[in-house]
């Protein structure tokens, strides 16, 4: 199994930024990717980013493409999204996703952190 804690939620005004971390730890090195996903208030949850872990290829949701930047540390087991230039649709509530190699869907995710954006 693998845990997953999000962190570096919070409240932001429009246009600024903030960076989100996800700590993985359990059976990490059956890993293949790793993603964030945002769910709205009413609404479904998204797909935002995703990386995977090895390599480093990232994939991204039309909406956040050139704001959001996702990343990862391999040492620290731990997986970042940079996110600029937020905007008040953004606001919602963020979750980490861990897929094991193999699997056709995320097996893994964490507790989510809210994400607020003022106007």
């Amino acid at each position: 199994q693998v845990q997953l804690v999000e962190s570096g939620g919070g409240l932001v005004q429009a246009g600024g930024s903030l960076r989100l971390s996800c700590a993985a730890s359990g059976r990490t090195f059956s890993v293949y990717s790793m993603a964030w996903f945002r769910q709205a208030p009413g609404m479904e949850r998204d797909f935002v980013a995703a990386v995977t872990w090895s390599k480093g290829n990232s994939a991204y949701a039309d909406s956040v493409k050139g704001r959001f930047t996702i990343s990862r540390d391999n040492a620290k087991n731990t997986v970042y999204l940079q996110m600029n230039s937020l905007k008040p649709e953004d606001t919602a509530v963020y979750y980490c996703a861990a897929q094991y190699g193999g699997s056709s869907g995320y097996d893994y995710w964490g507790q989510g952190t809210q994400v607020t954006v003022s106007s």
